[in-house]
């Protein structure tokens, strides 16, 4: 089914509105828009004061001594030049004992209007002109061509007018003030960069030194890319930055392939060679923190602290920990040992007198931790984790073993007599090694497994029967 063609309307009236001919360049389209839109604009020209001169001598009213009074109220809706030309007419009519301020506020106001709808227009054609596949479009079919949905975006009336202007001269939008509804920027791309450190690196603070290669915004083009700011369709690839191509790969079969356009390395756009901006040759980048790219906000670039294992310490949030080992004597009778600390420093650790440490005892040094976030100067604790190392079998003779027994608190349990011994079943016990026990108990359920499938393999077989004869 095949679409009718849209019918031709009126396609002089942009060019009229700039006061360009039909071939006007890019360049001659922007000096047209920047001149008119001084001139129009509600707030950065225009002549309103001719306007109300013109009217002020037919107002009848009284009262307008107090006219000045009023102006700072009016100054919320109306721009400074609308606000300068309501200062010179009210003078004119307190002259002239006629008009009121009510008349010549309505009549401002109304003038507002038409610059506004002017400037609409305005901002209207050159978004059009300005952008070749638009104009294309408007040239051959017209305006109903665009406002129907043929170009894209349509004919422009759903952007604000102002967001053109204020890509020309910067600054806010109407009345002075900054437009909030002013075209909003996107977001660009954090670029993440992994960086390890040492728990030292994170306690005591560190400087590190890493090449990072970014794209940077051509200054002569600002990112377009050619010097009049504009760039045509790529017409090899329609604008899509693909290209396909079919190619036969045996009798009565082809193979579709796409590939990047050639001509516009797959960015769709092609700028003649004359237009090319002479700085970056039609690039918009500079190969160099995060990418820049054309009304993009240039993202972050954020460092993921990958943090070392450390021998000796262990951090959990604020708070550092440390395995030590103590003998049996030290864990009995005392102890004293430095600890060298992530900064260099020698702690002394001591116990108190008469204290015993049991074996997997935590001990807690307050202030000697991380720095707390945001607050250096306020530390996390130190925590010991102590192991008791027992002497081996035999080490002490049986004399020792009835000193120490002499010296240790008393047996919990109670000796057996020689009655209730004989009623035992003696058992002998053997050292065995935990770790080595669960890698042996695992392979052996590793291998019932494997005997238990070949088991359902056999069973789930036909049998064949023995022939009868």
């Amino acid at each position: 089914m095949f679409g009718r063609a849209p019918r031709r309307s009126d396609n002089t009236k942009y060019y009229e509105v700039l006061a360009v001919s039909k071939g006007a360049s890019q360049d001659e389209l922007k000096k047209a828009y920047k001149k008119a839109a001084i001139k129009n604009h509600p707030d950065k020209g225009g002549d309103p004061e001719k306007v109300v001169s013109q009217n002020c001598f037919i107002l009848a009213a009284q009262g307008i001594s107090d006219a000045y009074s009023a102006l700072n109220h009016i100054q919320v809706v109306l721009g400074s030049q609308i606000l300068e030309a309501l200062t010179t007419a009210t003078g004119r009519l307190t002259g002239q004992g006629m008009g009121a301020l009510e008349s010549v506020y309505q009549l401002l106001v109304l003038s507002l209007r038409i610059l506004k709808v002017k400037f609409k227009e305005l901002s209207q054609a050159y978004e059009v002109l300005s952008d070749p596949d638009k104009r294309e479009i408007y040239d051959q079919y017209g305006e109903d061509a665009l406002k129907e949905g043929m170009g894209p975006g349509g004919g422009g009336g759903g952007h604000n007018p102002f967001d053109i202007f204020e890509s020309f001269f910067g600054g806010g939008g109407f009345g002075g003030g900054s437009s909030s509804r002013g075209r909003r920027q996107k977001q660009g791309e954090d670029v993440a960069h992994p960086l390890k450190v040492s728990l030292e690196d994170l306690y005591n603070g560190t400087s590190k030194k890493l090449s990072l290669s970014r794209n940077i915004l051509c200054a002569k083009c600002k990112g377009k890319g050619s010097k009049s700011g504009a760039f045509g369709k790529c017409r090899g690839c329609q604008g899509t930055g693909m290209k396909v191509s079919i190619r036969q790969i045996g009798l009565g079969m082809m193979q579709q392939m796409q590939h990047v356009c050639p001509e516009c390395r797959g960015s769709g756009e092609l700028i003649s060679e004359k237009d090319k901006c002479p700085h970056c040759r039609g690039n918009k980048f500079f190969e160099g923190q995060a990418d820049e790219a054309p009304d993009t906000i240039t993202g972050d670039v954020v460092f993921v602290l990958q943090l070392k294992k450390h021998s000796k310490f262990e951090r959990k949030m604020d708070d550092l920990f440390v395995e030590h080992s103590l003998s049996l004597t030290e864990a009995l009778c005392g102890y004293q040992f430095a600890l060298t600390h992530l900064d260099g420093r020698q702690l002394l650790i001591k116990s108190n007198p008469c204290e015993i440490v049991k074996p997997g005892q935590y001990k807690a040094i307050n202030d000697e931790g991380m720095p707390h976030h945001h607050r250096p100067f306020m530390r996390g604790k130190l925590y010991i984790h102590f192991n008791v190392v027992f002497p081996d079998s035999g080490t002490l003779s049986p004399e020792q073993c009835r000193t120490l027994e002499t010296i240790l608190p008393p047996r919990q349990s109670k000796n057996l007599s020689e009655m209730e011994i004989d009623n035992c079943e003696e058992t002998i016990m053997h050292d065995v090694n935990m770790e080595e026990e669960k890698r042996r108990k695992q392979q052996q359920r590793h291998q019932q497994e494997a005997y238990d499938e070949d088991e359902e393999e056999e069973s789930s077989m036909p049998r064949v029967q023995c022939a009868q004869q």
